[in-house]
């Protein structure tokens, strides 16, 4: 089967986020106030061909190994099936 599989990057909880408090802050200076934190993360798109029940095990790997840094980094991803007309 062939999946569209949208993986999304973010750093774990307590890593610091310079590139997050920059952009926070840039937000206070163009007035908006209201925001309390802001953290950058990745979302990365993957076309490929695995069976349902390989999938998770198939996508996790490419994390594992070079998706996502599993020291400081966590992921979660969504996987739709494409259907063809």
């Amino acid at each position: 089967m062939t999946y569209d599989v949208k993986v999304y990057v973010t750093l774990k909880e307590g890593v610091l986020d310079p590139q997050g408090s920059a952009v926070k802050n840039s937000l206070h200076h163009l007035g908006f106030e209201g925001v309390s934190d802001v953290r950058i993360g990745k979302v990365m798109t993957l076309r490929l061909e695995a069976t349902e029940d390989t999938l998770h095990d198939y996508v996790k790997q490419m994390c594992d190994k070079l998706l996502a840094n599993p020291v400081i980094e966590d992921y979660t991803y969504e996987a739709e099936e494409v259907v063809s007309s």
